[in-house]
């Protein structure tokens, strides 16, 4: 996942807009207690979240994958006054603490979370998304993007995050199914005529579709 250098990442960190001390204390008590801390975004890449979001003008973004809440709280900073964003997650285990996460933020008026299976929630959704953000269950990466594109508003972007796979999307010897359906997902985006795309290496790699 680490495609920079250490120093180097340390120097756009200190070049970067700080995170809020609730995004501080999700960060740090995540490391702390939860189990595979990597997942969470972290400070860099939250940072380029929330300015995509605040971009964006956003009244309604959607999340597939919360884990402890941390890309939520930085979409959500992007939220105009009236703007509402829905996240969803599988891991009932971590609702308590999400949820308290949520409810000592700013934000907690405006943030929707949902826990179950979000192949089953998707169709019940009837917004028009100014922002998707796809970081949940490799293997319905596909899945979700056909379920979200048709919502998706023109101008609006599809977020899919760990696009890179630790860079194994370029080692052929690499044959597993996520990898191989992460090769999948970034061939059918880039062939897609509804969007325009560009893959950012942040971190893991973002993949970003803008719907035309």
């Amino acid at each position: 996942m680490n495609f920079i250098s250490p120093e180097l990442e340390h120097y756009a960190g200190i070049h970067t807009s700080p995170e809020s001390e609730l995004l501080a204390r999700i960060n740090r008590e995540t490391h702390l207690e939860v189990l595979q801390p990597r997942m969470l975004s972290g400070h860099l890449q939250g940072r380029v979240l929330s300015l995509l979001s605040s971009l964006l003008k956003s009244n309604r973004i959607l999340e597939i994958g919360t884990y402890t809440g941390y890309s939520a709280l930085c979409l959500a900073e992007g939220l105009l006054p009236e703007g509402k964003l829905i996240t969803l997650d599988v891991n009932a285990e971590l609702q308590t603490r999400v949820q308290g996460y949520f409810n000592a933020s700013k934000f907690k008026a405006q943030i929707d979370y949902r826990i179950g299976d979000a192949m089953k929630i998707l169709p019940t959704l009837t917004e028009s998304w100014d922002l998707v953000f796809i970081d949940a269950d490799k293997k319905n990466y596909l899945n979700y993007y056909d379920l979200v594109i048709d919502h998706v508003r023109p101008g609006g972007i599809i977020l899919a995050d760990n696009i890179l796979w630790s860079g194994k999307v370029i080692d052929q010897k690499a044959q597993d199914v996520e990898t191989c359906l992460l090769r999948e997902y970034n061939a059918k985006i880039h062939a897609d005529e509804r969007v325009e795309n560009i893959l950012l290496p942040i971190r893991d790699g973002i993949m970003v579709a803008r719907k035309k």
